[in-house]
């Protein structure tokens, strides 16, 4: 072969990958597409935890075209420590989303979570006041951090990771409902229905609280987790919310607010507005619009009251002041 077509042949193959290169860079992290023409959210009022929760929740339900027959549903609320209110998802309204569904023709409700600070689930159920609930209602509660795992690969590619071990009563279930405490969070600035899925990872194969996640990054680990995982409808919990240094150290903030939505980014930027929150500055929740949900207020119908900031904007650490929106 004569020098120049040497040159020519590795100019060519020096090209193509190149070219291979910059098309490897350039190519979408995710490949799945959950977003809608249109996402439903409704704001209910709800001034405290009664059992009128019940009342108040089927009928929001009802506003939005969800079909429940014969399902397994699965809520996931947020149950994260053996703390007192505001840390978690209050069980009043967990045991009124069970009943709801029930009532709505699920086959099955079943209530999951992996806690991400205490190793002890059974703790954290118990003294958050859900177990006599569960008892009394006959639902079903299944320790996330623990349990049959399944090998799953990842439908995004943010974090690094190309797949991971989760629960199979997860992946089994035919509607996902994620039932995030509205709160602030001293690394990603809001915790709400997407973060809230780090809660599907076991602790008992990744660690407390769930450490390869945040090793990975937490904003990276939310979006490959909820690609792959989906949630299919939100009841967040902002009747008593959390502000400044949340989850767990943060203040209570009375919202009187449920929101409940079709969509996890939708609701996510809802909640976030609500709390005086600009959702396109939160870095999971801006991504999470190209692919995961809507985050457009164009593309959300309101099914209930509008959205507005209830007085004066959740306070966050100083390093999330850059979060709040001014009017």
């Amino acid at each position: 072969m004569s020098l120049n077509r040497r040159r020519v042949l590795g100019a060519a193959v020096g090209a193509a990958a190149t070219l291979g290169i910059e098309t490897w860079t350039l190519r979408s992290k995710f490949s799945v597409d959950y977003r809608k023409r249109c996402s439903y959210v409704a704001i209910l009022n709800a001034r405290s935890y009664s059992e009128k929760l019940e009342t108040t929740l089927l009928d929001g339900l009802r506003l939005f075209p969800i079909d429940v027959r014969g399902k397994c549903v699965l809520l996931k609320p947020n149950l994260v420590e053996d703390l007192p209110e505001p840390v978690n998802t209050n069980p009043v309204l967990i045991g009124a989303a069970a009943r709801c569904f029930l009532r709505l023709g699920a086959r099955r409700v079943v209530i999951g979570e992996g806690p991400g600070h205490q190793r002890d689930t059974e703790l954290v159920v118990s003294s958050t006041g859900l177990r006599p609930i569960l008892r009394e209602r006959r639902i079903e509660f299944v320790d996330l951090n623990r349990g049959e795992l399944r090998k799953v690969k990842l439908r995004a590619r943010y974090s690094g990771l190309s797949e991971l071990w989760l629960p199979c009563e997860v992946l089994a279930a035919d509607f996902v409902v994620s039932m995030p405490k509205i709160k602030t969070h001293h690394w990603a600035g809001v915790t709400l229905s997407l973060k809230n899925m780090f809660g599907v990872v076991p602790g008992m194969k990744y660690g407390w609280p769930k450490n390869l996640l945040h090793w990975a990054g937490i904003h990276e680990s939310i979006l490959d987790i909820c690609s792959t995982v989906p949630i299919h409808f939100v009841i967040a919990d902002g009747i008593t919310a959390m502000e400044g240094n949340g989850p767990l150290q943060g203040d209570p903030r009375a919202l009187h607010k449920i929101v409940l939505a079709d969509d996890p980014v939708a609701a996510d930027a809802t909640c976030a507005r609500l709390m005086g929150i600009a959702p396109e500055r939160v870095t999971h929740i801006a991504e999470a619009g190209r692919f995961l949900g809507n985050l457009n207020k164009a593309q959300i119908q309101l099914l209930a009251e509008p959205t507005s900031t209830q007085g004066a904007p959740f306070s966050v650490l100083p390093e999330f002041s850059f979060l709040i929106r001014r009017i």
